[in-house]
């Protein structure tokens, strides 16, 4: 750690109590106002709770890097120390390409039929049904019917990979009850990498035996592909979940947009964007600096942690006008939901052709949703909902 000064503002905003995790939007704005860095004694740690800031923290690896891990606590980024986030150019290019190859042209394309047989199928059975249970019965469903069986891992491992996620996710919290409830989860998961999803055990044609193949013919450094498989199991999942289940929950919230959406549903795709900017489904990262940096004359010292806030950031109402306003309108395809520069998330296409197919079938099927009851889902670094029951109104 550096001895450097900084000059940033300070603050004793607890972001991780289960008040903050299932309220933090007039939290980060208190932030904002502070400046586009905000040191938190009570992490060590300089929070980025701006949007200009972010995206140039975000796009400068060589002085926030992220191979020294990006969560709050040393034993999970010794954990993850390998896989895809967790490294920086050159090799993460190399990583980054292998694991994009099912996600992006024509081998997307060519599982959209299978995606929308699965959308359409669910989406009509819930919404003749009448109500239903939105996060589990129907976010849940494409990822955890199709995504899953493609990644290739069998069904032990699929059954898991839920739980396994929600776990490694809330271990990126810092030293806290929460961080160490779920670190047996997070060791189930890397044993299941290391010992169980191995070549014999995997489908061949799936994404994961992918991996081993990039392996085999010298594409990959040797050892890597456990780690690597984590990338698969976690990020696969969650944004989608999450921002399907946040999406009916907005509009039931909104009719007014809802109603915007079926009479032009050319607008889905804008309000994918709108649903993700305002509700990130993953919050935060961090990095660690390299050097003394200075953003905007505020010093941030060489070795410190720095915290990406996402979804602060994407509340930025010195980037979008009236942001805490839920406006499918709005177009803000320049969110940073996905993360940005580098480390933009390698499945972003398959979460928004995921969320997008739900969404198509949904307009095209139902007058309007009817909130029945909501629990937030407690995370340390995901935001979504545990539980959405709705009623639908069938158009």
């Amino acid at each position: 750690m550096s001895t450097t000064p900084s000059d940033a503002p300070t603050s004793d905003i607890e972001l991780f109590s289960d008040e903050a995790l299932a309220e933090p939007y007039e939290l980060y704005r208190q932030l904002r106002d502070l400046g586009p860095v905000v040191h938190l004694p009570a992490y060590d740690i300089y929070a980025i709770p701006r949007y200009a800031a972010l995206r140039t923290v975000s796009k400068n690896w060589e002085t926030f890097t992220s191979t020294a891990g990006v969560t709050l606590n040393d034993q999970m980024n010794r954990a993850t120390e390998g896989i895809l986030i967790c490294s920086d150019p050159p090799e993460h290019r190399l990583m980054r390409k292998v694991l994009a190859r099912p996600l992006r042209g024509q081998r997307l394309h060519s599982v959209r039929p299978l995606l929308e047989q699965e959308a359409r199928a669910v989406v009509g059975r819930l919404v003749r049904r009448g109500s239903f249970e939105a996060v589990t019965e129907l976010a849940q469903h494409l990822p955890v019917t199709v995504v899953s069986k493609l990644v290739g891992l069998g069904s032990f491992g699929r059954e898991h990979m839920l739980e396994w996620a929600a776990a490694a996710f809330d271990a990126h919290g810092p030293d806290n009850a929460r961080t160490r409830a779920a670190m047996p989860k997070v060791a189930e998961l890397v044993d299941f990498a290391m010992h169980e999803a191995t070549p014999e055990n995997l489908d061949p044609d799936g994404w994961a035996a992918a991996l081993y193949t990039a392996e085999a013919h010298g594409e990959l450094q040797a050892g890597r592909c456990p780690f690597m498989m984590v990338d698969y199991i976690g990020p696969s999942l969650d944004t989608t979940i999450h921002g399907t289940s946040s999406a009916i929950w907005l509009f039931a919230r909104h009719p007014e947009q809802w109603e915007l959406m079926r009479q032009d549903p050319s607008l889905v795709r804008h309000a994918i964007d709108e649903v993700l900017r305002f509700e990130s489904p993953i919050p935060r990262f961090t990095r660690v600096a390299t050097r003394d940096y200075q953003i905007d004359g505020v010093t941030i010292p060489a070795g410190s942690r720095v915290m990406l806030l996402y979804g602060s950031a994407n509340r930025d109402e010195r980037r979008y006008e009236c942001a805490d306003r839920f406006d499918v309108t709005r177009r803000p395809s320049d969110h940073v939901a996905f993360g940005h520069g580098e480390h933009t998330c390698v499945g972003l296409n398959l979460a928004r052709l995921e969320m997008q197919l739900v969404l198509d079938e949904l307009v095209r099927t139902v007058e309007r949703f009817e909130l029945i009851s909501y629990e937030r889902a407690l995370n340390s670094n995901l935001r979504g909902l545990a539980r959405l029951e709705v009623r639908v109104h069938a158009a």
